[in-house]
């Protein structure tokens, strides 16, 4: 595989390699974050260094279907250690869903200082490189951050009949039997979620998986990427795009594909998802 400088990137400085990051473990302006969907893998072994950082009860808001607050961002960072200059490097299981999903919601809050480490946990796994149980602790900051900005990369229900009206391009990254309704959750797992099965009218069906190299699940060339999302499904780099799945988690690897790598301009990222516009009353689908 190409350096990810030499893989016609957009912005390939929102990536980097495992063998960076093994360079940069003690840089102390750089803070490694794991997030997987397994809350469990972190405890068993991680980087050295890397701090945990879990979807459902550090990103969530606990009472309401939404994502902390200002005041709870702000408590997250200082509590990791980071403040707004240092560069945060996410990782995680699941080819980087929870990782991407992660970077997304940091910049709600405009956290710029944001990497992927490209192939995640397993690809550091299988490279037989350094793991630790040990957990670390870094000094309490105090972090100063915006107010959450939901307009620039995120969409809601309304905002996506208002995009079916105008028929405007929605992407449903889920599999294609999540898609045509055979089932209402990812293969391998128990099938729950939604009340009905289908998909977003108009929407177009492009696994979040073909984004990655199946072999290392590293991220594949822009030429690449190009050739799934523009040639094969059409999508323009000017072009306004929602994209969905079932929570938001392999929409927010898909937004970061389309935003950070090929430079589309105006995708956001539709995390009611299935499990919402499923449930809704009177919404439409088609299967």
């Amino acid at each position: 595989m190409a350096d990810i400088k030499d893989r016609g990137y957009v912005n390939p400085e929102v990536l980097v390699s495992t063998d960076w990051v093994a360079e940069h473990l003690k840089d102390q302006n750089i803070r490694i974050i794991e997030s997987n969907e397994d809350q469990l893998l972190y405890s068993s072994g991680h980087i050295p260094g890397a701090v945990h950082v879990d979807w459902t009860t550090d990103l969530n808001d606990q009472i309401r279907r939404d994502y902390l607050d200002r005041k709870g961002f702000q408590s997250l960072m200082s509590r990791i250690g980071v403040i707004p200059d240092t560069t945060v490097i996410f990782y995680g299981d699941k080819n980087n869903w929870w990782a991407c999903y992660a970077f997304w919601v940091f910049q709600l809050f405009g956290h710029k200082n944001a990497k992927i480490m490209d192939g995640g946990r397993i690809k550091w796994i299988n490279e037989n490189r350094e793991m630790t149980r040990e957990v670390p602790g870094y000094p309490q900051t105090k972090y100063n951050a915006q107010e959450r900005d939901d307009k620039k990369i995120r969409a809601f229900r309304n905002q996506v009949l208002k995009h079916i009206e105008k028929k405007l391009p929605l992407v449903d990254v889920r599999s294609n039997d999540e898609y045509t309704g055979k089932r209402l959750h990812m293969p391998e797992y128990p099938n729950e979620g939604a009340l009905r099965g289908g998909h977003i009218p108009g929407a177009k069906n492009i696994p979040w998986a073909k984004a990655v190299n199946p072999d290392d699940g590293t991220f594949k060339t822009a030429e690449e990427l190009r050739d799934i999302y523009e040639k094969e499904n059409k999508l323009k780099p000017d072009d306004n795009i929602i994209a969905y799945c079932r929570i938001g988690e392999r929409s927010s690897h898909t937004w970061f594909v389309l935003t950070n790598l090929l430079g589309h301009k105006n995708v956001r990222n539709y995390d009611g998802s299935w499990t919402e516009w499923g449930n809704l009353v009177g919404v439409p689908i088609e299967k």
